[in-house]
Parts: structure tokens; C-alpha cells; sequence
């Protein structure tokens, strides 16, 4: 799905990665209209780097491996540090401007470079009960990328985050589940929200008062 351009400048975003990468997709043949593509997405993107490896499991036959990466739904792709889960995940295919959320997770997990603050890290390594943040998305959203990265970094940082991408159109019931009227917006334990790509501080704040 990667164009011999895309391809390259791919590759400048990622720079020099360090640690191996694997991307862990779960598809299945029928009832998924996007799986072909989420799959051939992440064999591509393993294409950009020999510290990039791909896994494809069949989400049907997988229970056990559905259960360790937390993956209930798909076209689902978890990034792993080499099979280690991180809480890194991707419902619904990351393409369009959700395409570099990917090549972030992909850079952060290897390098170890998350860029979040100081003051960040400091206040979510003290967190002490599990955060599920959810952000909803659409390809067509520019906006979009910049809470799936933060959040996706948060749970690079904390053993207590899960982050997911979720693609709105491809999960309508989660959408109206969650009252998602515009994107980007970010679910926390299912029961607070973040409207719209809010600064860093901010959003960290809204976590800490979702679980305090």
C-alpha cells in the first residue's frame, strides 16, 4: 500500500531505530472489510526496516494471543517492543493522516525517544489503577494523529496505560456507544472524555482527574 515515495519519506520519519519492532495484526476472511488491506499496511511498514518484523494471526483461531494483546475487535495491529506488549494499539486500518501514528509507535517503541516532559513522566509513573484511553479517529482527520501519538506515548512511559486508535467509521457501535460527534475524542475508562487534540499538560491533567 506504501508507493515507492511514501516509502521513503516513511523512512526519514522513522530515522535510525534501535530495537527490534514487531507488529502483531488479527484479521479474518470474512465479515472484515478491512483486514486485506490493515494486513498488507503492516507488511509494508515491516518492509521500511530490518528491525521491523510482522506477525498475522487469524482472529478467530487466536484466543490466547487475543487475550494477552487485549484485542477484541478487528482489523487490529498491536506494536510490540519484539512481542513484549506495550498497550499500543490500532482498531480499524491506521490510513490517511493516522498512517504517521503508526511510524511514531513504531519509532517510539524502538528508539525509546517518547519526547514527552519531564513533568509528564514524573505524574504518570505515580499512577497506581489502570487507564484505558480509546481515541477515536477518521483517515481524513488532521488533528487526529496528534492525541493517538500522545496517548500511545503515555502508554509507552506507563505499564498502567492502554492506548487504543480507534477508527470511528469502521466501529459504528463504539461511536454512538461513546457519543462521538466529532474527532478527534479521546474515551477514558469508558466513562471521561477529552474533546479535540488538546496540549500535553491538559490531557494529562484530564487523566489524572478521571482516576483520582
Amino acid at each position: 500500500m506504501l508507493d515507492e515515495k511514501t516509502a521513503e519519506k516513511s523512512k526519514k520519519v522513522l530515522g535510525e531505530l534501535d530495537k527490534k519492532v514487531t507488529l502483531v495484526t488479527f484479521t479474518q476472511e470474512m465479515e472484515c472489510t478491512y483486514c486485506a488491506q490493515n494486513v498488507e499496511l503492516a507488511e509494508d511498514t515491516a518492509g521500511l526496516s530490518d528491525k521491523i518484523s510482522h506477525e498475522v494471526h487469524a482472529f478467530e483461531n487466536s484466543e490466547e494471543l487475543n487475550r494477552r494483546y487485549g484485542v477484541d475487535k478487528i482489523p487490529a495491529l498491536v506494536v510490540t517492543a519484539d512481542g513484549e506488549d506495550l498497550g499500543i494499539r490500532f482498531f480499524g486500518i491506521p490510513s490517511g493522516y493516522e498512517f504517521v501514528s503508526l511510524l511514531d509507535a513504531i519509532r517510539t517503541v524502538s528508539t525509546g525517544k517518547h519526547e514527552l516532559s519531564d513533568d509528564t513522566v514524573s505524574k504518570i509513573e505515580k499512577l497506581d489503577r489502570p487507564v484505558y484511553i480509546q481515541v477515536f479517529v477518521t483517515p481524513t482527520c488532521p488533528y487526529c494523529p496528534k492525541s493517538v501519538i500522545l496517548a500511545h506515548r503515555l502508554a509507552y512511559v506507563s505499564k498502567q496505560i492502554t492506548s487504543d486508535m480507534v477508527e470511528a467509521i469502521e466501529f459504528p457501535h463504539l461511536a454512538q456507544k461513546f457519543s462521538v460527534a466529532g474527532v478527534p475524542r479521546s474515551v477514558i475508562n469508558e466513562k471521561n472524555f477529552i474533546e479535540g487534540a488538546v496540549p500535553e499538560k491538559a490531557y494529562v491533567q484530564k487523566i489524572l482527574d478521571a482516576v483520582n
